[in-house]
């Protein structure tokens, strides 16, 4: 089987390593709460069983301990003025999160979670790239029903499904298909709302355009109970219409990865 993608999912883990959770102030009780609402709970089960053209590239520890989806450097990301940058210093509510840290910690934690996880998602996607002379990552996430404090979107009507774009790296034909066959299915669908952006590895950003990529946000209103972190009776129909779109999604791709018809 040719591989053509890349599923990406960053934040799908809710592990805690020992030696980070000592540098986190809340309590267990709070610290479990802050793990339901910020984890893309299920997103690697909802992407990965339509995934026979794809690599699959998962980030192995929870976002509360570094998120591998931010800038390096807080300078460049947005987020990082709401406390939210590549490591969080405060909670979705707004809280204090952990400890100060100094800079010897910061460099521990960039070495040890954010570099391997990019240098691998930057390996499988140049591999990719050499053998077939184009690579799609998509990117995989999910999102609450309602917005959370931190949110830059705070707006309470939410889609089923967002799309995240970026104008260099989307293609038109690969954002009309993707949205028209989760419509197809029934869902409703927004393009950068609530949520914006597509991510590449940083040596392709904005230089190679063979190498495109998508954002695909699902609502968790879809599939599982928000307040327990149970799946709903639904689930498995979910899932199967999710790997439906991503497996005709790649099939184009590798097809001929331009517009339809």
């Amino acid at each position: 089987m040719n591989i053509i993608a890349v599923l990406h999912i960053p934040h799908s883990s809710d592990y805690i390593p020992a030696e980070e959770r000592e540098n986190i102030l809340l309590s267990d009780e709070l610290l479990a709460s802050e793990v339901l609402k910020m984890t893309d709970w299920y997103a690697d089960e909802l992407f990965t069983s339509g995934s026979r053209k794809c690599e699959v590239v998962r980030y192995p520890v929870s976002r509360l301990v570094l998120d591998p989806e931010r800038f390096e450097d807080d300078a460049w990301e947005i987020m990082a003025s709401r406390g939210m940058g590549v490591i969080y210093t405060k909670t979705s509510e707004g809280e204090t999160l952990r400890h100060v840290m100094d800079s010897a910690m910061r460099k521990r934690m960039l070495e040890k979670y954010y570099a391997p996880h990019h240098a691998h998602l930057s390996q499988v996607v140049s591999s990719i790239l050499s053998k077939n002379g184009k690579a799609l990552v998509i990117d995989c996430h999910s999102f609450p029903s309602s917005p959370l404090p931190y949110e830059i979107d705070q707006c309470k009507n939410r889609p089923d499904v967002c799309f995240g774009t970026d104008p260099y790296h989307t293609p038109v034909w690969l954002r009309e298909f993707t949205k028209a066959d989760f419509i197809k299915q029934g869902f409703s669908v927004n393009i950068n709302r609530p949520f914006s952006g597509a991510l590449v590895p940083v040596e392709y950003f904005q230089k190679e355009p063979a190498v495109s990529g998508i954002m695909i946000e699902i609502n968790r209103r879809l599939y599982m109970d928000e307040r327990t972190g149970k799946r709903l009776s639904d689930f498995e129909n979910v899932k199967r219409t999710i790997s439906g779109v991503v497996s005709e999604l790649t099939k184009h791709y590798g097809n001929c990865g331009g517009p339809i018809g």
